[in-house]
């Protein structure tokens, strides 16, 4: 991978030293070299080549003696493009120019794709089992799922809710057990589905 090496304040405050062109086939970082003061750093491509090279952010901000890595993904393209990398620190006060050109990758020009003519068609449904077997897949995927604990517990919940409710003999009792037994069944569902 190609990398294109910007140092910032090396001789004076907002100096800019970049190499006058750069040539890549492919995605490269732009890496900003700071050798004094904290700066922004603005990095802008021309009309040309913004149509096949992207920066996430235009500003980027490099702290005291740092430096900085700005990824800038390209696209493929089948001919080489050109055109200008603009580097602005000091807010404008200080400006530079890198030709940059984009060349075809050399992977994606040797490439070719065959595609299956069986991807355009639907892919083929599994018969549906009898109801006795879902029932019996159902259970066993609970019991995969770690679910077996889960299911005797609350099996044993039912048991002890429905115990209670008979012999209270109240309406409150019966509804809030009632409740319970549609929970419990939902959280079965949920489970096995």
């Amino acid at each position: 991978m190609s990398t294109l090496d910007v140092e910032l304040n090396g001789e004076a405050v907002h100096d800019i030293d970049a190499p006058d062109s750069f040539v890549t086939d492919g995605p490269f970082p732009v890496v900003l070299d700071n050798s004094g003061r904290s700066t922004h750093v603005h990095l802008h491509f021309d009309d040309d080549l913004d149509r096949v090279a992207r920066v996430e952010e235009g500003n980027h901000f490099v702290a005291d003696e740092a430096t900085r890595r700005v990824h800038v993904s390209t696209a493929d393209v089948d001919e080489p493009v050109r055109g200008k990398l603009k580097v602005v620190t000091g807010y404008g006060s200080n400006t530079r120019y890198v030709d940059v050109r984009i060349d075809p990758s050399p992977e994606s020009s040797n490439e070719s794709v065959a595609v299956d003519e069986t991807l355009s068609a639907p892919p083929e449904r599994a018969p549906e089992a009898p109801r006795g077997q879902r029932a019996v897949n159902a259970l066993d995927r609970l019991v995969q799922r770690g679910g077996t604990a889960g299911a005797a517990l609350g099996l044993v919940a039912i048991a002890a809710g429905v115990a209670l409710a008979l012999v209270v003999d109240s309406l409150l009792v019966s509804v809030a057990v009632g409740l319970a037994l549609m929970i419990a069944l939902g959280a079965v569902l949920l489970a096995v589905t």
